[in-house]
């Protein structure tokens, strides 16, 4: 048996968070969370492959407390199998040995559950090495779940204990602590979104949002793409200081951003009746690293006709008429590939990265509490930015 946090079926509670949204984040963590500390049975995959897992840290992430809230897009309701316990961001050690990986070493978990790990032939994205666009998440030895912490026979990293195929796992290496590899994951997406962009040499990037995707993202495009001039729209000051340290050439104010482009593009701003202004002209490629309708709007309203634009965070309804009139490339960017541009994953180059000087204050700064602590975990994840924490996590060890 184990402690775990169990996301369950409640359809009153789905819909007081979907009334109150994040206007009153302590009921999204209290009575209207569908959520429950509990006494499980620990996850057992009985197929080829399958191995047990040790939680030493799991990440609360922002697609985390859209579930919670009820927020997140009907979309994903046939692609979840409840009850399940979330978390997809996830530090384990072997309980058993795994094919070559022996019992006790350290990985990291890549969620999405593949044709492999289901134990089916591979579809074609799969067979491609883009495991992400996986068409098999519904079928095979598990039941549906696009990833672990979706999906109700893995569990999920807000236990003490889950389970994961072989195919899932990356080793850690000794030079990285918890805390480090603990970024892999959200790295590895990053990763994958700066290579999906297309950036090409000295293009213009505006990165719109400055929480841990955007962050992430700003290091990945500076760090594994010819990128120019890298302009990033942050709102606090804690964030205006590390994303500079991350690439970025320069840090705007959400209401900073037009002018800002505008100015260095030459392009032409326009204020249309009883709606929100926008450029003619404007940067090459945007990357949404928020979801909001904001933030998407932003985005298409500051890229110049023919350009880009790459939803990196799980987007909400937007006008989307900038993209029609300007013929925009909207470029979704999901999880991340086993084989990514120039034939790596993605996992490989994201550990490579977690040891990256400008990210061990966001190591460091690691917010880890104990499963007991959950009300107050979420409280404080949806309060990082205000905060000045990047990252919250769970550590099932713990009992303090």
């Amino acid at each position: 048996m184990m402690l775990a946090l169990e996301m369950f079926r409640s359809l009153p509670r789905t819909v007081v968070g979907r009334a109150v949204g994040t206007r009153m984040p302590g009921l999204l963590s209290g009575v209207a969370a569908p959520l429950r500390l509990a006494t499980l049975e620990a996850p057992v995959v009985r197929h080829p492959g399958w191995a047990r897992l040790r939680t030493r840290l799991s990440g609360i992430c922002g697609s985390d407390l859209s579930m919670l809230s009820g927020s997140t897009s009907l979309y994903f309701s046939a692609l979840v199998s409840l009850p399940f316990v979330p978390g997809h961001e996830v530090v384990a050690e072997l309980v058993e040995d795994c094919e070559d990986l022996p019992a006790g070493t350290r990985v990291v978990v890549d969620p999405v559950l593949a044709c492999a790990a289901r134990g089916v032939e591979p579809c074609e994205g799969c067979a491609a090495g883009a495991t992400n666009r996986c068409s098999r998440i519904t079928v095979g030895d598990v039941s549906p779940g696009l990833q672990t912490g979706f999906c109700h026979d893995t569990g999920g990293g807000w236990g003490q204990q889950l389970s994961a195929h072989r195919s899932q796992l990356h080793p850690v290496p000794e030079s990285l602590t918890d805390a480090q590899a603990l970024l892999a994951e959200p790295l590895a997406c990053a990763v994958h979104t700066a290579l999906r962009a297309g950036v090409a040499a000295g293009d213009r990037v505006l990165v719109s949002g400055a929480g841990a995707v955007g962050l992430f993202v700003t290091l990945a495009l500076r760090e594994l793409t010819p990128a120019g001039e890298i302009l990033v729209v942050a709102k606090h000051a804690h964030q205006r200081e590390l994303v500079m340290a991350l690439g970025a050439s320069e840090v705007v104010a959400p209401h900073e951003v037009l002018r800002r482009v505008r100015r260095a593009t030459g392009a032409f701003q326009l204020h249309p009746e009883l709606s929100s202004a926008y450029l003619l002209g404007g940067v090459d490629v945007a990357l949404d690293a928020v979801g909001s309708k904001a933030s998407l709007e932003t985005s298409l309203q500051a890229t110049r006709a023919g350009g880009r634009v790459v939803l990196s965070g799980m987007p909400r309804p937007a006008d989307l008429s900038a993209a029609w009139f300007r013929e925009l490339e909207v470029v979704g960017s999901y999880a991340s590939a086993r084989v990514e541009p120039g034939g790596r994953s993605a996992f490989e180059t994201a550990l490579e990265l977690a040891g990256h000087d400008a990210l061990a204050s966001v190591a460091d700064g690691v917010a880890a509490y104990p499963l007991h602590r959950w009300r107050e975990a979420l409280d404080h994840a949806h309060s990082t930015g205000r905060l000045g924490t990047v990252k919250v996590a769970f550590d099932p060890r713990r009992t303090q």
